[in-house]
């Protein structure tokens, strides 16, 4: 009869989840979504997180990439870490705002094989024609979109004074987008760990 033995590996480690809020805007309400969010995040012993807000990065608005900027050097490096991406984001004029796709062009190798989830918020459409733009602009950096989003419409009257959603469904829509985020960035992780990708 064989024993079977406990495995003696080593737990894989966590996975290092940047959590990004586009908006710049004076009087954004996109923190108060980053911070509900990143609640649930922060729950789970499998992510670790790097909150980062465009607000506060000072990212140039000119590129010149013949001259290295400590700014997008930095921010590069964090991005570079990440195994995975939460992009927070609100809808302008159908799109992304403008910080936000500065920010993603920046960098451009570094969302290489990579997951990403998009939080969106807007007016009736919930920021969705966003996160919709949001997933096109990564694929050609080939980055992984997942398809689960969530979504806030009429987003000022989502959240009550202690910046928690009227909808207590949110928190599932939140959760079961984590555990897709999870499983993609697993599975990349270890693809870019044992067959570098080549873009």
């Amino acid at each position: 009869m064989t024993t079977l033995q406990p495995s003696t590996a080593a737990p894989a480690p966590a996975l290092r989840v940047a959590v990004i809020t586009g908006s710049t805007r004076v009087g954004r309400i996109g923190p108060t979504v980053t911070n509900w969010y990143t609640d649930i995040l922060r729950a789970r012993p499998d992510m670790d997180l790097d909150l980062i807000d465009l607000a506060t990065t000072d990212l140039p608005a000119v590129m010149d990439f013949t001259v290295p900027d400590p700014r997008v050097t930095a921010f590069d490096e964090r991005i570079e870490q990440a195994d995975a991406f939460v992009v927070v984001t609100g809808e302008y004029n159908r799109s992304i705002p403008a910080a936000l796709k500065n920010a993603i062009d920046l960098v451009p190798a570094a969302w290489r094989a990579k997951p990403a989830a998009a939080v969106s918020y807007g007016g009736i459409s919930g920021g969705l024609r966003a996160a919709e733009h949001l997933s096109l602009i990564l694929g050609e950096l080939h980055a992984h979109t997942i398809r689960n989003t969530v979504s806030f419409h009429n987003i000022r009257e989502c959240f009550d004074d202690n910046g928690r959603p009227f909808d207590t469904a949110c928190e599932a829509a939140a959760k079961g987008q984590l555990d897709q985020l999870a499983w993609w960035a697993t599975a990349l992780r270890d693809a870019r760990t044992t067959n570098p990708y080549q873009a």
